[in-house]
């Protein structure tokens, strides 16, 4: 099941630590299936508010992902982006193809209060 890296970077005043983190992220990622979804792209908002930027690197699993965060070669570079840009970062697990969101929500339905 594909798993994701997702962050939502706040605007930050451009530093020549995150110039080359930049230039290495792709490095520490590759080796474990990673690859950029979503990087230095506009975003649209719809509702509530987004401010910043939105990076997606997929992975092939959420092991994978969690690899990737965790090797040292992304936490050597981790503090070139973090001492400039806060933000929020997780690591999820996508959905498994052929998912159904019907089942979820009958799932919910069986647990949900009736009205």
């Amino acid at each position: 099941m594909p798993a994701y890296a997702i962050a939502h970077l706040q605007e930050a005043a451009p530093a020549p630590e995150v110039v080359e983190y930049i230039e290495r992220i792709t490095g520490t990622f590759e080796p474990h299936g990673g690859r950029f979804l979503v990087h230095a792209a506009q975003h649209e908002v719809k509702e509530g508010s987004w401010p910043g930027h939105v990076v997606v690197i997929g992975f092939p699993g959420i092991a994978e992902a969690r690899a990737w965060w965790d090797s040292p070669a992304y936490q050597e570079i981790a503090p070139l982006r973090s001492r400039h840009v806060q933000g929020d970062i997780i690591l999820v697990e996508g959905v498994p193809a052929g998912y159904d969101a019907t089942a979820t929500a009958e799932a919910m339905r069986q647990t949900a209060p009736t009205e």
